[in-house]
């Protein structure tokens, strides 16, 4: 745990007792903060009094006695409305942070030279935080992974100059880090995603911008025209930026993407890096930029073109993110359940000349029609939870589909579809373009449940 004593001997207020709400709380405390802490949810109540918390109902609370509220960024800031929490600690003018703010005071307090990198996008963040710690401890440094990637932030241990963070910033907790400064910013891209939370596109991308210009050194991928104007924002600032592209390979300066081979661009000049060809866990453009972004990130460390070659063949690959799963003769099974809207499913359906796609769940704003020119790369569709009629509709003739209602049937069906086909290589993929909570807690828990079905498959030599 990272305690935070920057709120030590005073008075704080922490609503929201999930999981980085409940590790903020304790942070506090251990900090030599007065922390009152309180949720909506008695059993969260409950959890946090077990583990030594003061509960304090906050709708009784004098707010002009706290110094702050820190806020879950679950709990909504501005849209669609502000949370009751919000409007007290606005009328008591109190400051609303949450935990990632935390670690950047503490950071600045007791270690302001550690190295921090954070990473955010609405796409490719999860395995480009991972494929960036990949490689920091390809090159013998202790590394801390944490954030939205899974691990509260002051779950990890404390900063330290010998001890690298590498981690993963959604647009909430964006939100709630007014003064996010790390020596390292990566933004990957900027695509609708979550307006209902922060209400328009303008307002997300203000967001995600904060994190690389807060940062000593952004790396900005320029391959759309957010970010791209963010970028050349930032440049006229004066601060040092590396962009990093998969579309456009002529930039100037920065790491780009030649058909499979990662380039170093300086004042025009090109310097290959290394070949991304074989490398499963990188397959398709969208890893391009991942590894580029990784690659720039690791500053006068990619200088090193051996070693980051070596750490790139390595890297794993992320979990629930076109994870092989296993093959059974030409019949492979990718898990791609991380993929939960429709911009996310497209980097799959690109990475794979024909698939049998299982898709659906609970549909993001837009569904599958920004998907459309990809439809000629499916052989088969296999529709699942709420959104299945609506997709159907999108779809209409343009592949064959079932509805099969769960994974448990979809599952079966796409493997002895894809086994009768009369394709060289067939891919079952997982792709939902949806969100997992019709019928999952989460994505990973749709992704696990993909895995065990398809190991009950695979050892059953695929008798379906």
């Amino acid at each position: 745990m990272t305690p935070v004593t920057v709120f030590s001997g005073r008075d704080v207020a922490v609503f929201g007792l999930g999981g980085s709400g409940l590790v903020s709380a304790q942070a506090l405390k251990t900090g030599g903060a007065r922390v009152s802490c309180w949720d909506d949810v008695e059993a969260s109540r409950e959890k946090a009094r077990a583990a030594g918390l003061d509960i304090v109902d906050l709708k009784r609370a004098d707010w002009n006695g706290f110094a702050a509220l820190v806020l879950a960024p679950g709990v909504p800031l501005t849209h669609p409305q502000p949370h009751w929490t919000v409007v007290e600690a606005k009328k008591a003018g109190i400051e609303i942070i949450g935990d990632i703010e935390l670690f950047c005071r503490q950071r600045r307090k007791t270690a302001s030279k550690s190295p921090f990198v954070a990473i955010t996008g609405t796409n490719g963040k999860s395995t480009t935080t991972a494929l960036v710690a990949h490689l920091y401890r390809s090159f013998g440094f202790q590394v801390e992974v944490g954030g939205n990637i899974g691990t509260p932030v002051l779950a990890l241990p404390p900063p330290q100059d010998n001890r690298v963070h590498v981690v993963e910033c959604s647009s909430f907790q964006i939100d709630l880090s007014p003064s996010i400064d790390p020596l390292v910013g990566v933004l990957l891209n900027v695509t609708p995603d979550h307006l209902d939370r922060h209400g328009d596109m303008g307002n997300y991308a203000a967001i995600k911008a904060r994190l690389a210009r807060g940062a000593d050194h952004s790396v900005i991928g320029v391959d759309d025209d957010i970010t791209r104007g963010i970028a050349d924002e930032i440049a006229k600032e004066g601060r040092q930026t590396t962009l990093v592209s998969v579309t456009r390979p002529q930039i100037e300066n920065g790491v780009v993407l030649e058909g499979t081979r990662l380039v170093r661009r300086v004042h025009g000049r090109s310097t290959p890096i290394a070949d991304l060809a074989g490398i499963h866990s990188l397959r398709g453009a969208h890893n391009g930029q991942n590894a580029a972004a990784a690659v720039a990130a690791l500053g006068p460390l990619g200088e090193d073109l051996e070693s980051v070659e070596k750490g790139l063949r390595s890297f794993p690959g992320l979990v629930h993110r076109l994870e092989e799963i296993g093959q059974c003769g030409k019949v492979l099974f990718i898990n791609d359940s991380k993929a939960t809207n429709a911009d996310a499913a497209e980097k799959a359906l690109l990475s794979f000349d024909k698939v049998f796609w299982i898709l659906g769940g609970r549909a993001k704003q837009g569904g599958i029609e920004p998907l459309r020119s990809l439809f000629p790369k499916v052989a088969k569709g296999y529709l699942i939870g709420e959104a299945s009629e609506a997709f159907a509709t999108t779809i209409g003739g343009a592949f064959p589909f079932e509805f099969c209602g769960d994974l448990e049937t979809a599952i079966p069906k796409a493997a002895r579809d894809a086994q009768d086909s009369a394709l060289e290589q067939s891919v079952v993929l997982l792709s939902p373009a949806c969100a997992s909570f019709d019928q999952f807690p989460d994505f990973e828990k749709r992704g696990d449940r993909f895995r065990e079905i398809v190991a009950a498959l695979l050892a059953a030599e695929m008798k379906v």
